[in-house]
């Protein structure tokens, strides 16, 4: 299960490093090309808004098997694409299959999760999606610098990935039961439970700025890296996106015994040095000091990813487990997505150094409200604490 989740995460970096070729053969401006990125975020929130519980109902294994299926669909468009229209169509499938899985495969991952090893889901969960955003990027860096058919070897050998996993899921066993509801839980909502809320409401913060900094980097990274610091390697193009999210899952790896609680402040404290580390880099053109700066906001934005993720895991009762990774999701990608495309208008608007200066300020504005927001929550579990009767 795990090996599927790395699966669909590399595949959605995976034309990452092929934008800039895109671009340069259809002529689409940096706009275009973070709507094109958001496309695939539209087409996920929307599957996990319809689709994001319905493992709970109709079992787990069903509704992978579907999405691996969409998925391969995807790839074909991806293969095929000759102009801006089929590559954006390619990513709207691929989002919504993309949906379908990753929430099913996070529920699928805790229900196989072992009573001796509590907390092992939350790690896995954390760790999949950032080793497969690394290893799509830079696997495909290294196709597009060193293959034949650039825009086509890639997504012809993720097909043929997707065939094995679509094998294993069709001999898996099941591991959650039908039950009544299938139905109704198509009807879009965004909630979490009310007893859940005081411990996620601290946590949307940090997502919402992890997930924006991997935002900017798999849309506009590689032109970064083009643009800004010269770097023509398409292989240095997927390895900008591989700093970030590779040390994110080295991070995750590390810290993986560490309580997801007692992660968060220092996350977010990590990131926001990255990210001040990075925007040093870029307004003194200086290459090392940004990579240095991608490394450790990576560090921090694998942190908070374990921090979050691990904190939803342990949180949800199982018949929540779907529900309530569909919202974790959507904060997400919502934070994945939006800030993506005004980065791409900025682009247009004040050019590409301005526009990652202002973004980057904008997360640190982020971050600090994580940090108040965490300093809050432990105060409040104090008081609680030393409370009389308690």
């Amino acid at each position: 299960m795990a090996a599927i989740a790395v699966l669909f995460l590399a595949a959605s970096s995976a034309p990452s490093p092929l934008y800039v070729i895109y671009q340069q053969r259809w002529h689409f401006t940096a706009l275009a090309l973070t709507v094109v990125f958001a496309l695939y975020v539209v087409g996920l929130l929307g599957s996990l808004l319809v689709v994001g519980a319905l493992s709970d109902h109709l079992g787990r294994r069903p509704v992978l098997a579907a999405a691996i299926g969409l998925e391969m669909v995807s790839l074909v468009l991806f293969f095929a694409a000759g102009d801006v229209f089929v590559l954006s169509a390619a990513r709207v499938l691929q989002g919504i299959a993309t949906g379908a899985a990753v929430t099913t495969l996070s529920a699928t991952l805790a229900d196989l999760e072992p009573a001796h090893a509590r907390g092992r889901a939350g790690v896995v969960t954390s760790v999949t999606p950032m080793a497969g955003l690394a290893l799509g990027a830079l696997g495909s860096g290294v196709l597009v610098e060193f293959g034949p058919a650039p825009t086509r070897l890639v997504y012809a050998l993720l097909f043929g990935a997707m065939t094995l996993a679509g094998a294993f899921v069709t001999f898996m066993p099941e591991t959650s039961p039908r039950r009544p509801g299938a139905v109704a839980s198509l009807r879009p909502q965004v909630a979490v439970p009310a007893h859940l809320r005081a411990d996620i409401v601290p946590l949307v913060p940090v997502m919402i700025a992890g997930w924006a900094l991997a935002g900017l980097y798999l849309s506009l990274g590689p032109s970064v890296a083009a643009q800004l610091f010269g770097v023509q390697s398409h292989l240095v193009g997927g390895g900008v996106v591989t700093l970030l999210v590779g040390s994110g899952a080295v991070a995750v790896y590390l810290l993986r015994s560490r309580s997801a609680p007692s992660l968060l402040a220092p996350a977010s404290g990590v990131l926001g040095l990255g990210i001040l580390t990075s925007l040093v880099g870029v307004t003194q053109d200086l290459v090392w000091l940004s990579a240095a700066g991608t490394v450790v906001a990576g560090l921090g934005f694998g942190a908070s990813v374990l921090a979050t993720f691990g904190t939803f895991a342990r949180i949800a009762e199982p018949h929540e487990r779907s529900a309530v990774f569909t919202s974790a999701n959507i904060i997400g990608y919502l934070g994945n997505s939006v800030p993506a495309v005004l980065g791409g208008i900025a682009v247009t608007a004040l050019g590409l150094r301005t526009a990652a200066e202002i973004f980057a300020l904008t997360i640190m504005v982020i971050i600090v409200t994580a940090l108040a927001l965490r300093l809050n929550q432990v105060r409040a579990e104090r008081r609680a604490a030393m409370a009389p009767g308690r």
